[in-house]
C-alpha cells in the first residue's frame, strides 16, 4: 500500500494542474477504493492513519466496513470515537449487533441513542431492530413501541419491514399479531406469503402454515423454493404425507431441483412419516449429497429404528469423502448405543478428539448415553466428568445410565446435584431408578414432587413407571387405583406391568380386569400381554377364556417379535434374530463360531459334572 505523501506525489505528477483542493478530493476519493478493497481490520487501520495524517475525516466509512470483517472491538472503538454518527453508521452497527455478535439487548439500546440523537430511523434499520427484538421474546412491550412509530415515520406500509415485523410477531409466538400484519399487507407478494407461512412454523403451528399455504395456490400465487421449503417442515410435525407428496410432485412440476435446502428437507418430511422407502429414494436421487443430505437420511434410520442402516450410512459418509460433523455423530451415537455398538462409539469419540469436537455438548452427551447403554457406566461417568458445559439432557442421559445399570442411590444422588432445572425426560429417568431397585416410598415422593416442587405435569410414562414400581411391590391395589387417576387413556404398556405382577402373585382379581381392559384395546400389538392373559385364564381353570384370548390374537394379527442381537466383528456389525437358521457372515466364519460355542458347552458341562 502507498504511503500518504507517495499517494499524493503520485496524484500531482498524473493531474499537474489539480488544485490542492482536488488533489484532496482525489485522495479521499483514492483511498475510500482501497477502503472496499481491504480484507484484515490491520488493511483498514492502515487506511486509518492515511486518512489522519492527510486530514480525512470519513469515520462513517471505515466503520461498516469494521462490522463487514466482524472485529466488534474494533469497530466499537470507531464508532465511539465519531462525535456524529450518520445513519450508515448506526444501521450497520445495529446490523453487526443483531446478525454477527448476536448482542440483540445492545442493538435495542443503539436504536434508542439513534433515535435521541436526532436522527430519524429508516427501513433498514426497523428491520434489524425487529430482529433484535425477536430474539428477546421478554422485550415485546418494547417492539410494540418501536411497531407503533412505524406509523409516525410513514413506513407502516413498507414490506420489508412488515415481513420482518411478521417474523418477530411469530418468534414472540404472537401469531394473532402476525397475522394481523399479513392481512393487512394490500399487494401480497411471494416474500410476504413466505413469511406468513415460515413464521407459522417458527410459532409451532403447523397446521395453520399448511392451511395457508393451501390458501396461497387457490388465489394462483405460485411457490418458490423457500415456500416448499416451509411447508415441507410443517407437513413433518403434522405426519401430513398427502401434502409433503404434493409438495414433491409441484417441485418436480416447476423442475425445483433436489438442492441442499429441498432435498434434506423431503428426506426429512418421509422419514417423519415413516415412508423410509420414500425418504431413501430422495437421497439417492440427489446428485449433490452435502453433509446435511447425509445427516439428514442418518437421522431418519436413526429415529425410526433402523440403527443399523444408520451406521452402514454413516460408513459410506466416511467412503464418499463428506467429513462429519457434530450432527453426524451425535446421531451415529445414538444408532450405537441402540444396537450396542461399543468399538465404532468409542472410534466416533476418537474423530471428536481429532476434530475438536469433544467438549460439543451434543456430541458429549450423545458419548455419555452411547457409553451407558453398551454397558460402560465407568465411560460414560469419564466423558460426563470432563464436560465443561452440560445441559439438561447431559445430566438426563447419565441419570439414566445409572438407573439402566440398577444404580439407583447414584442416579438419586446426581439428580439432586442438577445445576439445570429437571424436565419430565428427567424424572422418567429417576422414577426408572426407584423401579430397578425396588425404592417404593422414593419413587412416591419423587412422582408427587414432579407437580408440587418443579411444576411439571406427569405424563403416561410417569404413571407407567410409577404403576410398575407399585405392582413389583405387591401393591396392586394402590397399582390399579393410580391407573384409574391417570387423566389419559391407559396404554398396553402400563396395564401390562400390571398383568405381569398379577401373574407372579396369582391375583385374580386385579389381573382380570386388566386383561378385560387389554382385550378390548383394538390397538394392543404386544404379544407378551397375550400370552401371560393365556396364562392366567390357564391358572385360574378358565379354559375358554384361555382359548379366546389365543383365538383374538391370531385374529389381529399379533406375532411375537422375535428376539435380535448384534455384534462386532472386525467392525462390521452382525444382527442375530432367534429362530433364523443363517448368520450374517461367511460359512467359514459361521462354522467357527459354531464351534465355539460347542467347545463352550463341552466346558460348561465338565464344569457341572465337577461341582457335582
Amino acid at each position: 500500500m502507498l504511503k500518504p505523501e507517495k499517494l499524493l506525489s503520485s496524484i500531482s505528477r498524473q493531474f499537474p494542474s489539480l488544485k490542492p483542493t482536488q488533489r484532496f478530493r482525489d485522495l479521499a476519493r483514492d483511498l475510500l477504493c482501497r477502503l472496499k478493497k481491504c480484507v484484515s481490520v490491520n488493511q483498514i487501520r492502515e487506511i486509518q492513519a492515511q486518512m489522519l495524517t492527510n486530514s480525512v475525516y470519513k469515520p462513517n466509512f471505515l466503520i461498516p466496513k469494521a462490522v463487514e470483517l466482524g472485529d466488534f472491538t474494533y469497530a466499537s472503538s470507531l464508532f465511539s470515537a465519531t462525535e456524529a454518527p450518520n445513519h450508515y453508521s448506526f444501521n450497520f452497527m445495529i446490523r453487526g449487533l443483531t446478525n454477527t455478535w448476536r448482542d440483540h439487548g445492545a442493538a435495542l439500546s443503539l436504536y434508542k441513542r439513534m433515535k435521541l440523537s436526532g436522527l430519524k430511523p429508516d427501513n433498514f434499520t426497523y428491520n434489524f431492530v425487529f430482529v433484535a427484538c425477536g430474539n428477546l421474546p421478554e422485550k415485546i412491550g418494547v417492539a410494540r413501541s418501536v411497531h407503533s412509530s412505524l406509523f409516525k415515520v410513514g413506513l407502516e406500509r413498507d414490506d420489508h419491514v412488515n415481513h420482518s415485523l411478521i417474523a418477530m410477531y411469530a418468534k414472540c409466538g404472537r401469531v394473532v399479531d402476525a397475522r394481523k400484519v399479513f392481512d393487512e399487507i394490500t399487494e401480497r407478494d411471494m416474500v410476504s406469503w413466505n413469511s406468513m407461512i415460515s413464521g407459522y412454523l417458527v410459532a409451532g403451528c403447523a397446521k395453520d402454515a399448511v392451511g395457508l399455504f393451501r390458501e396461497m395456490e387457490e388465489e394462483g400465487v405460485e411457490p418458490d423454493e423457500r415456500t416448499l421449503v416451509s411447508v415441507l417442515g410443517a407437513c413433518g410435525h403434522l405426519g401430513d404425507l398427502k401434502t409433503g407428496g404434493l409438495v414433491e410432485e409441484i417441485a418436480v412440476t416447476k423442475k425445483i431441483g433436489l438442492s441442499m435446502f429441498l432435498g434434506p428437507k423431503l428426506i426429512s418430511m418421509y422419514g417423519k412419516c415413516g415412508e423410509l422407502d420414500s425418504a431413501r429414494r430422495v437421497f439417492n436421487q440427489m446428485v449433490n449429497k452435502d453433509r446435511v443430505a447425509w445427516n439428514a437420511m442418518i437421522t431418519v434410520y436413526s429415529q425410526n429404528g433402523r440403527s443399523s442402516e444408520a451406521i452402514k450410512l454413516f460408513r459410506e459418509m466416511e467412503d464418499s469423502g463428506v467429513s462429519p460433523d457434530a450432527v453426524t455423530f451425535s446421531t451415529v451415537l445414538s444408532a450405537c448405543g441402540s444396537v450396542g455398538a461399543f468399538e465404532l462409539g468409542k472410534r466416533i469419540e476418537i474423530y471428536a478428539l481429532e476434530t475438536g469436537l469433544q467438549h460439543n455438548v451434543y456430541v458429549a452427551t450423545g458419548l455419555v448415553d452411547m457409553y451407558g447403554k453398551c454397558g460402560s457406566i465407568e465411560e460414560a461417568l469419564r466423558v460426563f466428568e470432563t464436560m465443561p458445559v452440560k445441559n439438561e439432557a447431559t445430566w438426563n442421559a447419565m441419570i439414566s445410565a445409572y438407573a439402566h445399570h440398577g444404580l439407583a442411590q447414584e442416579a438419586l444422588s446426581l439428580f439432586d446435584q442438577m445445576s439445570v432445572p429437571p424436565s419430565d425426560v428427567t424424572f422418567v429417568g429417576v422414577l426408572s431408578a426407584c423401579v430397578h431397585a425396588g425404592l417404593v416410598d422414593q419413587g412416591r415422593r419423587y412422582f408427587h414432587e414432579m407437580s408440587s416442587a418443579f411444576g411439571l405435569v406427569p405424563k403416561i410414562e410417569h404413571y407407567t413407571n410409577v404403576i410398575d414400581l407399585l405392582s413389583r411391590a405387591g401393591m396392586l391395589e394402590e397399582a390399579w387405583e393410580l391407573m384409574e387417576k391417570f387423566p389419559g387413556k391407559p396404554d398396553e404398556i402400563m396395564l401390562g406391568a400390571i398383568l405381569g405382577a398379577c401373574q407372579k402373585r396369582r391375583d385374580v382379581v386385579v389381573g382380570g380386569k386388566a386383561m378385560r381392559m387389554l382385550m378390548e384395546m383394538e390397538e394392543a400389538k404386544n404379544a407378551g400381554n397375550y400370552v401371560i392373559s393365556s396364562k392366567v385364564y390357564a391358572e385360574m381353570k378358565m379354559w375358554d377364556e384361555c382359548a379366546k384370548t389365543r383365538a383374538l390374537m391370531r385374529e389381529r394379527g399379533v406375532v411375537k417379535t422375535p428376539g435380535c442381537s448384534w455384534i462386532e466383528m472386525d467392525g462390521e456389525l452382525m444382527e442375530f434374530n432367534a429362530g433364523s437358521d443363517w448368520l450374517q457372515c461367511g460359512k467359514e466364519d459361521s462354522g467357527s463360531l459354531y464351534g465355539l460355542l460347542v467347545e463352550e458347552m463341552k466346558s460348561e458341562r465338565c464344569d457341572c459334572f465337577q461341582l457335582w
